[in-house]
């Protein structure tokens, strides 16, 4: 992995201390609401064991416990054979799936869109770290990359050095959701919720059905981020484009014209919202020019079983 470059235009870059810069707002914003894990009254936890699961004691072996769990250093000390309990471990799991394809390097307000997808992504972390939760990112498209789930402050500033340093790398092939949502699946390391963030573009016929499978698997949310052109039809004008190194001009006169060329750039944030509502997933969109905490705090803040 290449280093982040030392000066970085944050409006078409990812810039690191713009995302250390978003925890002090997290601070200020309410807590996540969280509904805890602890038995109710007159039940008792479950003692299983397996991914997700804390240690919580030893006891004396009984018979039809798994031999696979005996607690061999307790059972030396003692001279009586232990094995080990286990129960669901207190803490959540929260995966942000962020799009990184070309259409993702695009703006024409404030900053592209791949810089405000990176500033939501940063956001959750901190917001999520807030609530206990371990956080972690995995980036589908130009960038695939895994940065598993890590608890507290120093899991935020993983994700927030891996955005920034992931920007910074030559980009790669593009992928679909389909294949990013399939991926996710194999390496979810425990993921509780899936925050997926992206345009839209990425959207394809087999996304419906891997994001089911997914759903089945975790609470999935949805920040569409959209560019202020995606979301209405221009005004009459000219507008400078620029791709590649290459800059052109694009005429927008005729009605015809304009709302041609906006239901081509409002495709892929269309295509996504349907998505989100076919599944009954929750979701939001903002644009490249608003703060994203509102949209984080409304996807991740509300109670949710623990």
């Amino acid at each position: 992995m290449s280093a982040v470059p030392s000066v970085v235009d944050p409006r078409v870059n990812v810039a690191l201390p713009d995302l250390l810069a978003l925890r002090s707002r997290i601070m200020r914003a309410p807590p996540p609401q969280v509904v805890s894990r602890a038995p109710r009254s007159g039940q008792r936890p479950g003692r299983l064991h397996g991914r997700g699961m804390d240690y919580a004691e030893s006891r004396v072996y009984q018979a039809g416990d798994d031999v696979r769990r005996m607690d061999w250093r307790l059972t030396a000390r003692s001279g009586v054979a232990h094995t080990k309990l286990f129960q669901e471990e207190r803490e959540g799991r929260l995966l942000v799936l962020l799009d990184t394809n070309a259409s993702m390097r695009f703006g024409t307000r404030t900053r592209f869109k791949s810089v405000q997808a990176a500033r939501a992504a940063a956001t959750a972390a901190w917001y999520a770290i807030r609530g206990g939760d371990r956080v972690g990112v995995l980036a589908f498209g130009a960038q695939r990359h895994l940065l598993r789930p890590q608890a507290g402050p120093r899991g935020a500033l993983a994700v927030c050095g891996a955005l920034a340093a992931w920007d910074a790398l030559a980009p790669g092939e593009d992928e679909s959701l389909s294949a990013a949502v399939q991926r996710a699946g194999r390496l979810m390391h425990g993921a509780s919720r899936v925050l997926l963030v992206s345009d839209g573009f990425a959207v394809d016929e087999a996304a419906h059905g891997r994001m089911l499978g997914l759903a089945g698997k975790a609470e999935v949310r949805v920040l569409t981020v959209a560019d202020p052109l995606e979301m209405g039809e221009p005004p009459p004008g000219r507008y400078p484009f620029a791709h590649r190194g290459v800059h052109y001009d694009i005429a927008l006169h005729g009605e015809r014209q304009r709302a041609d060329f906006a239901r081509a750039l409002g495709d892929g944030r269309l295509r996504l919202d349907a998505l989100a509502n076919r599944l009954g997933l929750r979701h939001r969109t903002i644009d490249t020019s608003a703060e994203p905490l509102d949209a984080i705090i409304d996807l991740l803040g509300a109670a949710r079983g623990r």
